[in-house]
């Protein structure tokens, strides 16, 4: 009987163990495949914005990717036959730390870069135009004709400004050109490399040429702002001469008069029905093609913040009258980003490019996800 007993008892305790050792695996396979939230070309996030897919793919095919979170992570790992990737440079603030990145030795990738990178990454290029949404590489590039066609989005367009030997591909949206000894590769759009534009036409094998010529890649796509401080205090009575000062004050008088002549009415506002119906659609489209026309970028960033905030509010908690510090505070415990970030993607000065504004819009609609999630 006992015999019988301790049978039992030996069985039921191996088959126990198996149940935990089952429960185990089960539950670490399920962390490790968990979707990893992060930013735009975060090479750690599998989110459909992230790069995760990318770097997994060139560490595959042997290439050393060294991922850089700051200037000074670069400047370490940085060697002249290494390739740096620049991308997020949105977030990268400061003269000093674009120059830093500039003299770093080796080759460059510059991804979707704003105004102040290109000057300082790439200053043989500048902003050519719009590109179609499907382009044929068109060009003697290698990398490119690889590839074939591929989807980039809605990417900028770049020509040359000095006499240097440029090769432009799908449209302009992608350029190459050598210059003090380092070869300078420009892309107007980062959505081809990103984990959900991937599979879209010749997207990968594009992203895989670009990044993956050289056997080492220092990956710098900041998630957060670095050197902030740098550019604190600027304003546009710094920037502007002395010596043309009293000129530009005597124009401002001038448009204010003229805003109040303007605004005199004869009588009050007479409220009319409107002869049709016009589709939300159609006005919200009609709208953004009057800011685009007239590059607007300062009043559709102001109505990207008030439309977001206005449905963020009331998820928070928070009344209408909300100051800016207690809804950037509420914003970051439910948001991955720093308050920095949030208060300058939230309450921040005007885009100054059009890459700029779809930053801002990509960065809003991920803040109001993540809080709608949370």
């Amino acid at each position: 009987m006992s015999t019988t007993i301790g049978q039992r008892w030996r069985t039921g305790r191996w088959i126990a163990l198996a149940l935990i050792a089952i429960s185990a695996i089960a539950a670490i396979g399920a962390f490790l495949t968990a979707p990893r939230p992060g930013g735009r070309m975060d090479p750690d996030s599998t989110g459909s914005d992230g790069a995760h897919a990318l770097v997994t793919l060139l560490r595959d095919r042997g290439v050393d990717v060294v991922v850089a979170g700051t200037v000074a992570d670069v400047e370490r790992a940085a060697r002249p036959d290494t390739l740096v990737l620049a991308a997020e440079t949105y977030n990268t603030r400061g003269a000093d730390l674009l120059s830093r990145l500039g003299d770093v030795p080796g080759d460059r990738l510059v991804v979707e870069p704003t105004s102040r990178a290109r000057q300082a990454l790439a200053p043989g290029i500048r902003l050519s135009g719009a590109s179609m949404l499907t382009m044929e590489p068109d060009c003697d590039l290698r990398e490119a004709n690889r590839a074939g066609t591929v989807q980039l989005g809605s990417p900028d367009t770049y020509e040359k400004t000095g006499d240097i030997e440029l090769t432009r591909c799908y449209g302009g949206a992608l350029v190459r050109y050598h210059a003090d000894g380092r070869t300078i590769t420009v892309v107007g759009s980062a959505d081809f490399m990103t984990n959900g534009g991937l599979l879209q036409e010749g997207n990968a094998a594009l992203a895989m040429n670009l990044a993956g010529n050289r056997p080492r890649l220092i990956w710098y796509a900041p998630q957060h702002i670095e050197g902030e401080g740098a550019d604190e205090g600027s304003s546009l009575t710094d920037l502007m001469p002395d010596a043309v000062s009293w000129i530009v004050w005597q124009l401002c008088l001038v448009v204010l008069l003229l805003a109040v002549w303007q605004g005199r009415r004869l009588g009050p506002l007479v409220a009319e029905k409107l002869p049709v119906v016009v589709r939300a659609s159609e006005t919200v489209e009609g709208r953004a093609r009057l800011y685009r026309s007239r590059r607007a970028r300062g009043q559709a960033a102001e109505a990207l913040r008030t439309a977001t905030l206005q449905r963020l509010v009331p998820r928070l908690g928070l009344g209408p009258n909300a100051s800016p510090a207690a809804v950037v505070n509420t914003v970051a415990h439910r948001y991955a980003g720093e308050p920095n970030t949030v208060h300058h993607l939230l309450f921040g000065p005007p885009p100054s490019t059009d890459s700029d504004l779809l930053n801002l819009a990509h960065a809003l609609d991920d803040i109001e996800r993540q809080v709608t999630k949370s």
